[in-house]
């Protein structure tokens, strides 16, 4: 194996940036796994088993033993491309106790995206389950059998254990390089820090209300943010069990609900419409959940207000990035319709600002501009220098989100959609977002996404792809907008109903797939 060796050096975008780098302030803080409580009540559930207290714990150190004599060291990339389960939970978690890098692929990247994120991050050691792109790479150490546990600790040479009080990680270490998913391009390479994720999990706890009562759902992909957060870092802060699915079945979902006494699943809107139009369906089946999570620029107030009633439980809206995870969300305590009609606001030491795009200019109270941000969160740059340089502001350490939100004089967020998905038809600004939640406001339509249609004469015209609980098509869809008291020219010139709106690896829309196909749309209404 490789030696020991540092590889990666985060790039200084934050510091002096923020009253949050203060000595004492909430970043100022130790290594991840000494913030953890050991609880008896923390378990691991996945498709093969369950883990529970202390033999979880066991696990996490005689991992870290095992990855130590690998060649695994302080500031050492670990990189992996693995199903969710609990093998790849273990090896965040051992990494973190070794001060490695953790560098999880998600399991639907292929070939050339594996090597030209690979390249970004040296390695010094690869691990793939069976049948996935990186375990055709030269070197790359592949699990047999279900990939589970034990099948990883058979790849590695023994090592005695690494106890906590044996662990040389710092919070200034980083922790894992986390890569944004995308249709296209190379993914780029987000740093974050243990004391960075460290501060999150803790604060999250406290924002979503959660206790020892609770368990986690979670069937995004622990490679990304979402699953990272929700599904690692939170339970392991809370003392709670996450239970894991490999693959996102509605109905599965709905059986593990029930079955493990489910109470908190933050994912992307898209799990819930699916769940709730399953024949399984029913509200005894879920009257253990009290508490769903859901963020991005399609989540409209009718998603929220639907979802609530049909799920029996809270729901509310949430904003954040894998550069800066969970900014703003509303807590407990807060009034259910802030929850519903706003993606929250700052929770701890995040710092929000609404600036123009082009002049860096602050927008006035009310007035959509581009979303600027610096917290303790937030990621510490990319592994490309360039990169960072261009998405941070200085000075000041702010980060260019590239997200459109409007903030109110109380400080609660709107998110109205991406700079890239605005759609400019005869030199009008139209939000996809706000004609997705006009949309998805009609008793009808359970999801909706809306993408530009390439037009000679007017620039681009709009595009509707909806999930629909009945017929819906251009007619009616004019007279509700018109209904609505929406401007003429916002209303959609098409209307295409299909079966499942395509999506992300990560449950978002997949608006590249969709704007291919609204390319497609020739004829003009």
């Amino acid at each position: 194996m490789a030696p020991s060796r540092p590889l990666l050096r985060p790039t200084a975008v934050v510091a002096g940036a923020g009253r949050y780098v203060r000595p004492g302030g909430p970043w100022d803080r130790g290594s991840l796994e000494s913030g953890f409580p050991p609880s008896a009540a923390r378990a691991v559930v996945d498709d093969d088993g369950r883990l529970a207290g202390a033999d979880l714990d066991h696990r996490i150190g005689a991992l870290a033993g095992r990855l130590r004599a690998a060649g695994v060291g302080r500031g050492t990339v670990v990189a992996w491309q693995l199903q969710n389960g609990a093998a790849a939970l273990l090896l965040y978690r051992a990494c973190w106790r070794l001060g490695a890098v953790a560098a999880p692929l998600h399991h639907r990247l292929g070939p050339a995206e594996v090597e030209a994120a690979l390249g970004q991050v040296d390695p010094v050691l690869v691990l793939a389950g069976p049948d996935l792109p990186a375990a055709e790479r030269h070197g790359t150490l592949t699990l047999g059998g279900a990939a589970g546990p034990d099948d990883l600790a058979d790849l590695l040479p023994p090592g005695p254990p690494v106890d906590m009080a044996d662990s040389p990680a710092q919070g200034t270490d980083l922790a894992v390089v986390l890569f944004t998913s995308g249709s296209t391009g190379t993914p780029k390479a987000v740093l974050h820090t243990q004391r960075g994720l460290g501060y999150k999990a803790a604060l999250m706890v406290e924002a979503h209300g959660l206790d020892r009562s609770d368990a986690v759902l979670m069937p995004a992909p622990l490679a990304h943010i979402s699953g990272l957060l929700n599904g690692v870092l939170l339970p392991a802060a809370a003392g709670i069990p996450t239970v894991l699915m490999a693959g996102w079945d509605p109905d599965r979902a709905l059986g593990l609900i029930g079955s493990e006494g489910v109470t908190f699943m933050g994912a992307p809107p898209v799990f819930f419409s699916q769940m709730a139009a399953s024949e399984r369906f029913r509200p005894e089946t879920v009257a253990s959940l009290r508490l769903v999570s859901t963020g991005g620029a399609s989540v409209s107030p009718a998603f929220v207000t639907s979802t609530a009633e049909t799920f029996g439980c809270r729901v509310k809206r949430t904003y954040g990035s894998t550069e800066a995870p969970t900014v703003t969300t509303s807590g407990p305590d807060d009034p259910l319709d802030r929850a519903r009609d706003s993606d929250g606001r700052a929770v701890g030491e995040v710092e929000l600002v609404i600036r123009d795009p082009a002049t860096g200019a602050e927008i006035p109270t009310g007035e959509p501009g581009e979303i600027w941000i610096r917290g303790p969160e937030l990621f510490v740059g990319y592994a490309e220098r360039a990169a960072t340089e261009q998405a941070m502001a200085q000075p000041g350490g702010w980060f260019k989100t590239g997200d459109l939100g409007v903030l109110d004089r109380e400080g609660w967020l709107k998110v109205v959609g991406r700079l890239s998905d605005i759609i400019i038809r005869a030199g009008e600004n139209i939000s996809a977002s706000e004609v997705e939640a006009v949309l998805e406001a009609h008793p009808a339509v359970r999801h909706a996404v809306a993408v530009p249609v390439p037009d000679e004469a007017l620039g681009e015209r709009v595009a509707a792809y909806v999930e629909t609980t009945e017929a819906f098509d251009l007619e009616t869809c004019r007279a509700w907008f018109t209904e609505q008291g929406v401007t003429r020219f916002k209303t959609p010139e098409f209307v295409v109903r299909v079966d499942a709106i395509p999506v992300l690896a990560a449950g978002k829309p997949d608006r590249a797939a969709l704007r291919r196909a609204a390319a497609e749309l020739t004829a003009t209404p």
